[in-house]
């Protein structure tokens, strides 16, 4: 089930509500937790079993670690040990076991063999979270939750299980035992849930299509300008239907009384790529920084070391996104340009007109983009080709026709990649024109059922994550 569907919409959503509204402040918990598990169990039941397993496993880590951790440190952190081994293990078995065991076989090595097993969904998502919990009760953040129902509404909480944002323990630790859910914060959740849904269907849907259709394309018939109308597509395409995926989240979190972390914050208005990873998937860069950069030494133990461990930062983050060569080489990328940066790039960056730096981090985020869309690499490596050294024409009349037939969806998706919505609704309360902000989210879901009704093209793809 997602989130931009009828089903959703107008069965699943509703029905929600209606029962956690209907129950006492002490049942909503055990509601949140058994509403999200059959959410998640809507599309494959069976993996329940393994996020109930993290579940416990996690929660009884913490409970040891909480035990141990001033009587007997050495016992806690073997625990702690296990828990993370524990969990890389069952992300690693789901979403990496066939990688090694191809490459392995591409080398002639047949120990192990590919099991082709359906990956399950939002597991890197929900193992990074429930993995930070133990960890923040060994490092003294937070005490452990009592209840084990609570914890598993932590986890497996719908709104935010399947795409993020990563929100851990500590952020809504004091929320999940005791909130106060009110009218305004409820407004508040569905008009935050509607922008994203307007995101997702009307932009990042349409932008898709687009990109579908010049990816398809062979090669010999992309011109160099059909391959940046393309990508620039994806670029759309994936930021508003991630950003889009996150501010549903954060909406659907305000309704029932949580406030999520932001996950984005404009980012393709950056003027360096250090700025880009500070406003793209914010809470996946902190997770990173907190529970690996950091422990590994971060800029403390000199240069090299700083070097590496971001390298070591960069190439799990490629990683983490998908079990392909051409997403390490992706991470691996942006962790060099952040290397480059942080030497003596940014100095330089500050010094130069704000077009030139905006033009410059566009730049490597689309051609980064190619990397991450092109599971072969050689195809995107073919891809780039036509970008940046030209194909056997500038131009043609597929570019055209992309560029005049979809001008209208570039424009808006150009303006909802700056904060002009929230200049607009700052302007309609200084002009008391309060009451155009209702109109305008009615208007919005109208719009967005309609092309959902109509939609044959609905994909999600975070849901790989």
């Amino acid at each position: 089930m997602v989130f931009s569907s009828l089903t959703f919409l107008f069965a699943y959503l509703p029905a929600v509500l209606a029962v956690y509204y209907a129950v006492k402040p002490e049942w909503r918990n055990p509601v949140l937790f058994l509403v999200s598990l059959f959410f998640y169990g809507w599309g494959e039941p069976v993996y329940i079993l393994v996020m109930l397993f993290s579940i416990i496993v996690n929660y009884l880590a913490a409970t040891g670690i909480f035990r141990f951790r001033n009587t007997d440190k050495s016992r806690a952190k073997r625990i702690l040990l296990l828990c993370i081994v524990v969990n890389i293990a069952i992300l690693g078995f789901f979403k990496y076991w066939d990688f090694i065991a191809g490459n392995l076989n591409a080398l002639g090595i047949k120990a192990i063999r590919p099991l082709r097993l359906g990956l399950p969904i939002g597991i890197s998502f929900y193992t990074f979270q429930a993995m930070s919990y133990p960890i923040d009760v060994w490092q003294g953040k937070t005490e452990p939750q009592k209840d084990m129902v609570s914890f598993g509404a932590y986890v497996t909480m719908f709104p935010q299980l399947i795409a993020g944002p990563i929100v851990r323990y500590t952020d809504i630790a004091a929320q999940l035992n005791k909130r106060k859910e009110n009218q305004d914060q409820f407004t508040r959740g569905i008009c935050r849930f509607t922008a994203g849904l307007s995101k997702k269907v009307l932009l990042a849907n349409n932008a898709g299509r687009i990109w579908e259709s010049v990816s398809s394309l062979p090669l010999s018939e992309i011109s160099t300008l059909t391959a940046w109308t393309g990508i620039i597509a994806f670029a759309f395409q994936i930021y508003f239907d991630f950003s889009g995926y996150s501010d549903m989240a954060i909406g659907l979190g305000k309704m029932f009384g949580f406030d999520f972390p932001e996950n984005f914050n404009y980012p393709y208005i950056s003027r360096s790529i250090t700025e880009f990873w500070r406003r793209w998937h914010m809470s996946l860069s902190y997770w990173f920084r907190d529970y690996v950069y950091i422990p590994l030494g971060g800029n403390r133990k000199g240069i090299r070391r700083q070097i590496l461990n971001i390298l070591i930062v960069w190439i799990l983050t490629g990683f983490w996104h998908g079990a392909s060569w051409n997403f390490v080489l992706w991470g691996l990328m942006y962790g060099i340009i952040l290397i480059f940066e942080k030497a003596f790039l940014l100095k330089k960056l500050e010094k130069c007109p704000g077009w030139i730096c905006r033009l410059y981090t566009m730049v490597i985020v689309l051609t980064a983009w190619v990397l991450f869309a092109f599971t072969d690499i050689g195809a995107g490596l073919s891809y780039l080709k036509l970008m940046f050294f030209g194909a056997a024409r500038f131009t043609d009349g597929l570019a055209v026709y992309y560029l005049r037939n979809n001008i209208l969806l570039f424009v808006l998706c150009i303006a909802s990649s700056i904060p002009v919505a929230e200049s607009l609704c700052s302007f309609l309360r200084k002009q008391k024109l309060d009451i155009v902000y209702p109109l305008l989210v009615l208007g919005a879901l109208f719009l967005c059922t309609a092309f959902i009704t109509d939609a044959s093209y609905n994909p999600f793809l975070y849901f790989r994550f």
